[in-house]
């Protein structure tokens, strides 16, 4: 199973080097720059954990920590450049499950994450209750709920439109023809032309811009995965 990190930092470098080091140990990644777009984000698309830092422009860490702790017990470190003694136990105190003082290594970041991630309850989920997750590197499918995100954002999409990137999810990497597309999505019933096929990929392209669906030239369409 991949986990779905919101990292809540507004320096630019930080943002890169903690992203690069969690991607690389395939944890799917949302950065944002300030508590008030993880909100957004808390509401839309959860994650399985928040990396946080204190100093943010807007609403602070601290508060943005109490806003998910009045919800959830998803499992959230806090990252500042407070170093005080009192600085931690508040930080604690308010929910973080663990505090790192900047500047850190990344690599000791990520083994926090791993070990929270191995002690939470997130971890002893029965597998059913995530089987209605399906994720493809940065593109989310909430099979049941039948909703799309891609890096984080949501998308409204067609009855097609959700099964054709369905599809094409549940089998990355897998080229289909036209044929099969259309037999797929359409039904066997369907007696128009294969064009429908190009005209639903079309439309998705446009909505969703950076939906990697990539064509098989002569052949027809497959989602690509990312190699690991």
């Amino acid at each position: 199973m991949s986990y779905y990190i919101g990292l809540v930092e507004d320096d630019p470098n930080i943002q890169n080097i903690v992203s690069a080091y969690l991607k690389k140990e395939d944890y799917e990644v949302a950065v944002l720059g300030t508590a008030e777009e993880a909100l957004e984000l808390w509401g839309n698309n959860p994650p399985d954990m928040w990396i946080l830092d204190i100093m943010l422009p807007g609403m602070d860490g601290y508060d943005f920590c109490k806003r998910i702790r009045k919800e959830s017990e998803v499992p959230i470190i806090i990252i500042s450049a407070k170093d005080d003694e009192i600085d931690k136990i508040l930080g604690l105190e308010l929910g973080g499950d663990d505090y790192l003082t900047k500047p850190f290594s990344p690599r000791e970041l990520v083994a926090r994450v791993k070990r929270l991630f191995k002690r939470s309850d997130i971890n002893a989920k029965p597998l059913k209750e995530n089987e209605d997750r399906l994720k493809v590197d940065h593109l989310l499918i909430y099979k049941n709920e039948r909703r799309i995100f891609l890096d984080g954002k949501e998308y409204e999409v067609t009855t097609k439109e959700f099964d054709m990137l369905k599809l094409l999810a549940e089998n990355a990497n897998r080229a289909f023809s036209r044929e099969e597309l259309l037999v797929k999505i359409w039904g066997n019933d369907y007696f128009g032309s294969d064009r429908a096929v190009d005209d639903l990929v079309k439309r998705i392209r446009k909505k969703i811009e950076d939906v990697p669906i990539e064509t098989v030239w002569g052949y027809g369409y497959r989602l690509r995965k990312e190699e690991e």
